[in-house]
């Protein structure tokens, strides 16, 4: 079974999207046979950094109100991944552009180590207040998932990567996701937000049982079992 998640490293949603998610998998009987690949949405591809900014502001400027108001809902948001067992410290959070940290997603994912590096940028962010829009940040985190440091920092510096960053965007609007996160199950079915797990769950067990081969239970003749005896 394939999961394709469409997601931003800088989305709150997307953080505790994966927890319920991974909630979901933790009971699902099958959860061996799930291949779960991240694909890349930016939220505000056209986001500068601004030193000093704080992400309150950052908020209150996109939502067209006040950096108490954006610090309101951003404190609504630590609450709700509390919950989920995430630790948010929106007072550290550094805001800058995430296409260097997709593009590092998608080396990652060559590596064979998309899923670590996706939480590892995650936590970077919204809990230990690091810079995932910088090279030698994510130099340093793709180090700590088991890349090497200088082969990211070439990655990073060449433009390697992007046309892969903006194929999962135009495949985005194509399926009509124009916010995430944005599950997509086997091709077929879509579940937007960050759902209950419950929610998750059901879904694996839907496109599961519409993979499970169909078994004729009636033996008869020209059998064989797995101790030898043929009928």
């Amino acid at each position: 079974m394939k999961v394709e998640i469409w997601s931003d490293v800088v989305c709150p949603f997307c953080y505790i999207g994966k927890r319920k998610f991974e909630k979901a998998l933790e009971g699902f009987e099958a959860k061996d046979k799930v291949a779960i690949e991240w694909r890349s949405f930016q939220l505000d591809p056209d986001m500068e950094y601004v030193a000093g900014q704080s992400v309150h502001e950052y908020l209150s400027k996109r939502k067209g109100t006040s950096a108490v108001e954006g610090k309101r809902m951003n404190d609504a948001m630590t609450a709700m991944a509390k919950e989920v067992g995430l630790e948010y410290n929106f007072d550290k959070a550094i805001v800058n552009n995430t296409f260097n940290a997709h593009r590092l997603l998608h080396f990652a994912k060559e590596k064979g180590l998309q899923n670590e590096m996706k939480e590892r940028l995650f936590r970077a962010y919204y809990t230990e207040g690091k810079n995932v829009g910088d090279i030698d940040t994510l130099a340093l985190l793709g180090e700590e998932v088991g890349l090497q440091a200088e082969e990211i920092r070439t990655v990073l510096q060449s433009e390697k990567y992007a046309q892969d960053v903006l194929l999962d965007q135009y495949k985005a609007q194509q399926i009509g996701a124009n916010g995430v996160p944005f599950y997509v199950f086997n091709n077929k079915y879509a579940v937007s937000g960050a759902q209950p797990s419950e929610v998750f769950a059901q879904v694996l067990e839907k496109v599961w049982e519409e993979e499970k081969p169909v078994l004729i239970t009636e033996q008869g003749e020209g059998f064989c079992t797995v101790d030898g005896v043929c009928n």
